[in-house]
């Protein structure tokens, strides 16, 4: 089976996944069920929970408590979508190739998906801890990182900080900041929470920390570089937003040749301490190095 049949089948049963931990659309509140549905089962690359799923499988991981952690963080990046594409916010009517959450359920609707998800995360997390043969111990550790991740000292202090320097230029270190927590920190998280429960040691949780750094890095780098050179119909959403709300980028610093030249850089960097910590993974490997050439 080649990379992208296997990538194929990984995401096929993560979709199965997310699926099962959603709630029913029924009762008075059925709308915001359906719009968590749509907003969750819309498609993407299910990058965070398959990076979880096979960091987890490199530590010799088995069993069912990684898969209410692949969900929630799943949960957690949708809703930051949903938000991200509001009118105060970015203002995108496509996702995916379809409509965003509030163009098709009204931007109340979208405000409170959004919500609904998160808090959805945190009880599908905590559903962890019922599971068979699961260490209480270690399902909290991995709640602590969900949590941190996707917190003001994570994803939610990045985008603080991308949302405040709009129309501002920023220097190399404040736009670093922002790459690091806005988009590395739900990476980071998926891959230490694969790892803390598969039982890994505290330093190499810290060396999966470094290694998903780049790996987030070079994947918001990469997006910069899409919005454009890319086109709406191949990216599924549209593109030159970064222009239309004036933010300081990667390529807007850097130049285009520049920034492809450190997707590759960091990419492979982050191959090479992936080696150092377990023997070669060929899918995990090829998955990270998919990075530099993804076209969406």
């Amino acid at each position: 089976m080649n990379f992208k049949e296997e990538q194929k089948n990984k995401i096929a049963g993560i979709e199965n996944i997310l699926a099962r931990f959603l709630p029913e659309a029924a009762g008075y509140q059925k709308i915001i069920m359906e719009a968590m549905e749509y907003s969750l089962m819309a498609g993407g690359k299910r990058l965070r929970p398959l990076l979880m799923w096979e960091t987890f499988r490199m530590f010799g991981g088995t069993g069912a408590v990684i898969e209410p952690f692949m969900a929630a963080l799943e949960m957690i990046h949708t809703y930051s979508l949903v938000h991200d594409d509001l009118p105060a916010m970015d203002n995108d009517e496509y996702r995916r190739g379809r409509k965003t959450t509030h163009v098709v359920y009204g931007e109340a609707m979208g405000i409170l998906a959004g919500d609904a998800l998160l808090n959805r995360a945190f009880e599908t997390a905590a559903s962890a801890f019922d599971i068979e043969g699961a260490d209480a111990r270690t399902v909290g550790r991995a709640m602590q990182i969900l949590a941190a991740k996707a917190g003001v000292f994570g994803m939610i202090g990045g985008q603080v900080v991308d949302v405040e320097s709009s129309g501002k230029k920023i220097d190399a270190e404040k736009l670093d900041f922002i790459y690091r927590l806005k988009t590395g920190a739900l990476i980071e998280c998926a891959m230490m929470i694969g790892a803390t429960l598969a039982g890994a040691r505290k330093t190499e949780v810290r060396a999966v920390e470094s290694i998903a750094s780049k790996v987030g890095e070079a994947f918001q780098i990469q997006d910069d570089i899409l919005d454009v050179t890319s086109t709406t119909e191949v990216l599924g959403k549209p593109t030159h937003s970064d222009e239309k709300n004036e933010k300081t980028t990667y390529v807007t610093y850097k130049g285009l040749e520049a920034s492809r030249a450190e997707v590759e850089h960091l990419s492979k960097e982050a191959v090479r301490q992936l080696r150092e910590l377990n023997p070669p993974d060929s899918f995990l490997e090829e998955l990270l190095l998919s990075l530099i050439h993804r076209e969406k």
